[in-house]
């Protein structure tokens, strides 16, 4: 039976529109898709990261970078962005975090204002890693803290031969100067520095210290080879019972119960001697000690640990300082123009403490540090002892310092000296 009849046409019509109505269906459901995913998308998407300098979010502030010059005050420096002076007492009362009178000139800082050009930050750099930020609150109100810049540990190699100073060569190799410093803190008790020849060569693996690129000092160094006179000499760095010092190839330590001397990078300029012509007495009589040509207030290290015996005054002597070390050996030091501080009989020292400071007081001709040296009460020259040395390696570590070290000589061997550089030393024969 026929419930209702539909025109021709509208029989010829009925696909097409409804093949119309489910496309309309289709692109309005796949656009409510697509807006539902692009919304998404936007909601995931993360924020930019602030711009961080200093701990904080530079690009809210105009920066403004200075330098604090000689005679310059802090208040100089606040009061013309819009610090006043009670902000400005407030920080130069406050020293538990920093004293604001250690600043020096030449050292770098940053202010960071706001929209009215009145400071919201102030910063000031200590040195190249440490800094100080003063943050103002509102009134006389500020907050202080310290902070550090990211610092980047990377591992180096460097290789040289001696033609000149060992400044100069590390230098010229492409390492910092003051490397040197560290190689002689570690050789201080087998190599005398002071002898070092055209020749004389050396490897050296290192970590460096980077803040934002630029080198900021030596990390530690963590094996080195030098060749002087014509024997090398190795030391690697080891971690024994929590306490890191150097070893030779054998375990041995390279720290001797003396340094081998108490000054750093001067010069002798008159070694121990039976018979020497004194320059102010004019005449000729034993000089039971070696003397160190340096500048005056370079400091002087004690040898040794110890305790003082005497500190004071002679007219011969000048100021001078004498330090028992044991119950055999005894060291001098002579001429100085001052003491450091708290020097005085009875006080302990530790080796490579500062004890005093080079002078002319006394019989001297010019600034200088005369060392003496006795063994069992007799006045010896200390380049001519066999000085004992301090504990090797022990039992226990032994296993894990050999592997240890075969992996650093591999690496030392590897590092290749300059092409241009390869006379061996000309007193080679001489050992050491």
């Amino acid at each position: 039976m026929t419930l209702f009849r539909l025109p021709a046409k509208a029989l010829y019509g009925a696909p097409l529109l409804l093949v119309l109505l489910l496309l309309a269906s289709s692109c309005g459901q796949q656009a409510q898709r697509d807006a539902e995913a692009a919304q998404q998308t936007l909601t995931e998407a993360p924020a930019p990261e602030p711009e961080l300098q200093y701990g904080l979010p530079v690009d809210s502030f105009r920066l403004l970078a200075g330098a604090v010059q000689r005679n310059e005050f802090l208040a100089d420096i606040l009061l013309p962005h819009g610090v006043d002076y009670a902000a400005i007492d407030r920080i130069a009362r406050d020293r538990d975090i920093f004293d604001v009178r250690r600043m020096r000139a030449g050292q770098p800082y940053a202010l960071m204002l706001g929209a009215d050009s009145s400071a919201r930050h102030f910063v000031y750099e200590e040195n190249k890693v440490d800094y100080v930020v003063w943050t103002f609150a509102g009134g006389d109100s500020v907050q202080v803290e310290r902070g550090s810049k990211p610092v980047e540990i990377v591992q180096r190699q460097v290789a040289g031969v001696i033609e000149g100073s060992m400044y100069q060569t590390l230098i010229d190799a492409g390492a910092p100067a003051l490397l040197a410093n560290r190689l002689a803190d570690i050789y201080a008790w087998s190599i005398d520095f002071y002898r070092i020849q055209a020749g004389d060569r050396f490897r050296v693996l290192y970590t460096e210290k980077l803040v934002d690129g630029e080198s900021v000092g030596i990390d530690s160094i963590q094996a080195a080879s030098f060749r002087f006179r014509g024997m090398e000499f190795l030391a690697f760095h080891y971690d024994q019972d929590s306490l890191g010092s150097y070893y030779d190839e054998n375990g041995h330590s390279l720290q001797k119960a003396f340094l081998q001397a108490p000054l750093n990078y001067t010069r002798i300029s008159s070694r121990f001697s039976r018979r020497r012509f004194h320059p102010v007495q004019k005449r000729y009589k034993a000089h039971l000690g070696t003397d160190y040509a340096a500048p005056t207030g370079t400091p002087i290290r004690s040898t040794g640990d110890g305790v003082v015996v005497a500190a004071g005054y002679t007219r011969g002597n000048g100021n001078y300082v004498k330090i028992r070390h044991n119950s055999v050996y005894t060291t001098q030091y002579l001429h100085m123009s001052r003491f450091a501080s708290g020097m005085r009989s009875g006080k302990a020292v530790r080796q490579g403490e500062v004890i005093g400071y080079v002078g002319a007081t006394g019989l001297a001709t010019g600034p200088h540090l005369c060392y003496r040296f006795w063994k069992n009460g007799e006045q010896v020259d200390p380049f001519q002892e066999e000085l004992p040395p301090a504990f090797p390696i022990s039992e226990e570590h032994k296993a894990a310092y050999q592997q240890r070290i075969e992996q650093l000589k591999k690496r030392l061997e590897a590092i290749p000296y300059p092409e241009a550089q390869t006379a061996e030393p000309q007193l080679a024969a001489m050992g050491g």
